[in-house]
């Protein structure tokens, strides 16, 4: 447990910060790559087998999605973990993986950083925040595109429904 003063005589390096904002704009573009090829990926899928407007196929998009949602922050918290590995930060990399997919997540843990790479605790947790705004809209995009469909897909019914029961109206003689 750090003592006061421990406390106090941290300051963060440059190289740390430095580090920091490199890793962070690394997770940003294997984010923007992977919610790209989401919604391509998805889109196509869509095309492919979700022509109709039929619940399962809709809904298996919305799975597909949110699995590569899922790989692209497996391979951003990979990513932060190979750097600590590499700086020596863990004994095993299972233990760089563990504590950076607690950190991403923003759960926290009870392992910690060097003292001297203790500021890409915070950088972690912030890659995951953005990660997961920006994940959150693209599934809200797969998912409202999912509900409009299926909504259309009700109102059509409801409108087939309703031209069967009404009456038909008598026909109208020609005036002409």
């Amino acid at each position: 447990m750090p003592t006061q003063i421990d406390q106090l005589t941290y300051v963060a390096r440059g190289e740390e910060i430095a580090w920091g904002f490199v890793l962070l704009a690394l997770s940003l573009i294997i984010h923007g790559f992977g919610m790209v090829l989401t919604l391509h990926l998805t889109n196509a899928f869509k095309q492919r087998f979700a022509t109709a407007e039929r619940f399962l196929p809709g809904i298996a998009t919305i799975i597909l999605g949110s699995w590569m949602i899922m790989v692209v922050q497996v391979v951003e918290i990979a990513m932060w973990a190979g750097f600590f590995q590499w700086k020596q930060c863990f004994a095993n990399w299972s233990a760089a993986i563990y504590f950076t997919g607690l950190q991403y997540t923003t759960v926290g843990s009870t392992l910690s950083l060097p003292k001297h790479w203790r500021l890409l605790e915070i950088m972690v947790s912030s890659a995951g925040l953005m990660g997961f705004a920006w994940s959150t809209g693209v599934l809200m995009t797969l998912a409202q595109n999912f509900q409009s469909q299926q909504l259309r897909a009700l109102d059509a019914l409801q409108f087939a429904g309703r031209r069967k029961a009404a009456p038909a109206l008598p026909e109208r003689p020609n005036s002409g």
